[in-house]
């Protein structure tokens, strides 16, 4: 599971996911990258926004990850939207391949951030949202902020 508390800077988040998706489970993932991308990610050129992972051979990758070129990099940059391993334990890459199996459920990345001097993505378990879901969600989140809100003023 992923831990937030130990995590360092946060890097990126998805929050269409959180708007898109009941989110059941979150995992913790290391990432395969080139140098050029880790100088592009502490500069904070990444968007998570359109991304999802898939298994393939037995490795789980994250596909539609937007990393921009490094500037400085020249003939060391890669493709911005490449597919990137993620490194996680066999036994873990195959119990999320049988759960994405079902219908109905995905694995999405929510957030990438640095862990040390790492750069770690959380990937969350998912189940897609219907309309009525997102009306609802969205009408919690209003109703909250205004008891915040109001909670305020009286102090």
């Amino acid at each position: 599971m992923a831990d937030k508390k130990n995590s360092g800077k946060i890097i990126a988040q998805n929050k269409k996911a959180w708007h898109d998706y009941f989110v059941d489970e979150k995992y913790e993932a290391g990432i395969e990258l080139f140098g050029t991308e880790v100088k592009s990610i502490r500069a904070g050129a990444v968007n998570l926004k359109d991304s999802y992972c898939d298994v393939k051979n037995g490795e789980l990758f994250v596909i539609g990850m937007h990393i921009s070129p490094y500037e400085h990099g020249n003939i060391f940059n890669k493709d911005p939207l490449r597919q990137r391993r993620l490194l996680m334990h066999k036994r873990e890459i195959m119990k999320l391949h049988g759960l994405v199996a079902q219908k109905g459920v995905s694995l999405i990345p929510l957030s990438l951030y640095f862990s040390g001097s790492h750069v770690k993505v959380e990937v969350g378990l998912c189940r897609g949202k219907k309309l009525y879901d997102k009306r609802d969600s969205i009408a919690k989140r209003d109703a909250d902020r205004e008891i915040d809100r109001k909670m305020k003023d009286r102090f």
